[in-house]
């Protein structure tokens, strides 16, 4: 790969004498962005949605428009794990955020359960600042994966302790955390906790010197990064588990702020702490639940979560515009659903405002004594399918498995077809960007087809930091600190 530098810059740099000019970063920032389990289908799914409503609605005269992603699209990369031709999250994770192939489960190790450094932490060691902004648990694979080291994935309560610095052998490696995951900082003394253990994360994190946020009015505080309050470090976590899908948080903002709201915050945060140093920062950004949404084959937040990546990417690049010192790469770690659309007409998706998980929240807290009037007032017509016969609303709650009845009628309505409620193997799409020379080695650099493992080796040759030299620091530490592989009685990994 090439990494160019700026004549300009390279020649006053040996008019100085400087004998390393490899230590000048060609960016002195670094976007990373996972939508996660979002394939081609899914970007295909949100542009037909959004021309369709912006064009008419008129499903036979489709025009054909671009979303702010379809800009940026640079190659396409493979994703299998080194056990299975299907990754999960926490394979595909180590792989694109550690360089190294791994076995579905593993966090930051290797296929012998040794800890490998993250592209955030080989920053973190060469003085940038570091974030993790999210819509899942801030402990769930993909973040976790650069700043925690765990044999098994659903070691929930350690990685929130390596990702805060409790229990990492660097101690704190991330200047900003935004996600869900409350539960996993509060000791098990909190009613709403869910640790097994007294420790008390979020009491760490103030020792530390962190700001503590747990919900949206202590995030309003932060003025999008631009007060005193937004001062680094600080962590906020506003759910005790996911963050709400997108279009169900559309319905309450005041509870939880968005992806895009946090990614602006977290922005303006990290450039105020730079803007006067040499070393700038490194942010990885994940549209979670577009993934969730594919794992409960639910068209609605898989439609409105891909949205919202867009407008994230099209943020980042405006960005990126006004900070030409910053460069951007985008893929997912896998693709989720088995997503085709075969017959598809986005229509029937325009009068739904909830997913099948905040109408199952509903069902289940409902009250009242004729639940029949209250599915056909209330989770029918907010799920887009007010229109059911008799006959529909009788089968639904006879079968009691609301989720799946309300996802595969409107599925089937729309021409939503998914094939899995787990992952596939297919290629999914690369996305860079780069303003001026920088953006034209970017694509320069990584159009084609990549292994999901190449891609930190790029950054690392943009920022000039090296993964090895933490590998190395964290192995000194040995390997107990990581725990062991979650194994059944056969020796195979538990699937979870």
């Amino acid at each position: 790969m090439k990494y160019a530098l700026s004549l300009t810059i390279a020649g006053a740099l040996l008019a100085q004498g400087a004998s390393a000019l490899w230590l000048l970063p060609t960016a002195r920032n670094f976007i990373y962005i996972v939508p996660d389990g979002y394939g081609p289908a899914s970007q295909t799914m949100a542009r037909d949605y959004v021309s369709l409503l912006q064009n008419g609605e008129n499903p036979k005269a489709p025009v054909s428009i671009q979303l702010p992603a379809d800009q940026m699209v640079i190659g396409n990369v493979r994703t299998q794990a080194s056990d299975n031709l299907i990754t999960d999250s926490a394979a595909s994770a180590t792989a694109f955020g550690c360089g190294v192939k791994t076995y579905n489960n593993a966090i930051a190790v290797d296929d012998d359960g040794q800890p490998v450094g993250s592209i955030l932490e080989a920053a973190k060691l060469e003085g940038f600042k570091t974030g993790l902004v999210v819509t899942s648990t801030i402990n769930h694979a993909t973040p976790a994966c650069y700043a925690a080291h765990v044999a098994d994935r659903n070691s929930y309560e350690k990685i929130a302790e390596h990702e805060i610095g409790y229990s990492h052998p660097l101690g704190p490696q991330v200047d900003i955390l935004m996600g869900g995951g409350r539960c996993y900082f509060k000791p098990k003394s909190d009613p709403t906790s869910c640790r097994k253990d007294d420790i008390d994360l979020f009491g760490y994190a103030k020792e530390k010197g962190y700001r503590v946020m747990q919900d949206r009015k202590a995030f309003d505080e932060l003025k999008k990064g631009t007060a005193k309050a937004a001062d680094l470090p600080y962590i906020g976590l506003f759910n005790d588990d996911q963050m709400m899908y997108e279009i169900d948080r559309q319905q309450n903002p005041q509870q939880e702020p968005s992806l895009l709201e946090m990614v602006e915050t977290a922005l303006t945060s990290l450039d105020r702490a730079t803007k006067w140093g040499f070393k700038g920062y490194f942010l990885m950004i994940e549209a979670s639940r577009i993934d969730h949404a594919g794992h409960a084959n639910d068209p609605v937040g898989h439609l409105h979560d891909t949205i919202m990546y867009n407008d994230v990417m099209k943020y980042v690049r405006e960005w990126i515009d006004k900070h030409p010192d910053t460069m951007m790469l985008s893929a997912a770690d896998h693709e989720c659903g088995g997503l085709t659309l075969n017959g598809f007409n986005p229509l029937p998706l325009k009068g739904a405002s909830m997913t099948t998980e905040h109408a199952e929240l509903l069902w289940k807290n409902y009250n009242g004594t004729d639940k029949r009037a209250y599915l056909k007032s209330t989770i029918l017509p907010g799920y887009g399918l007010g229109d059911l016969s008799e006959t529909e609303v009788d089968t639904i709650l006879k079968n009691n498995k609301l989720a799946s009845d309300l996802s595969s009628r409107l599925s089937k309505k729309a021409g939503v077809n998914w094939s899995t409620g787990g992952h596939t193997a297919s290629d999914i799409t690369l996305f860079g960007y780069g303003s001026g020379w920088r953006g034209g080695n970017l694509r320069a650099d990584m159009a084609g087809n990549w292994d999901n493992t190449q891609l930190p080796g790029y950054i690392e040759g943009v920022l000039k930091v090296k993964m090895s030299k933490v590998t190395e620091k964290l192995r000194k530490a040995g390997n107990a600190w990581v725990g062991k592989r979650d194994l059944d009685s056969h020796g195979h990994v538990h699937k979870h």
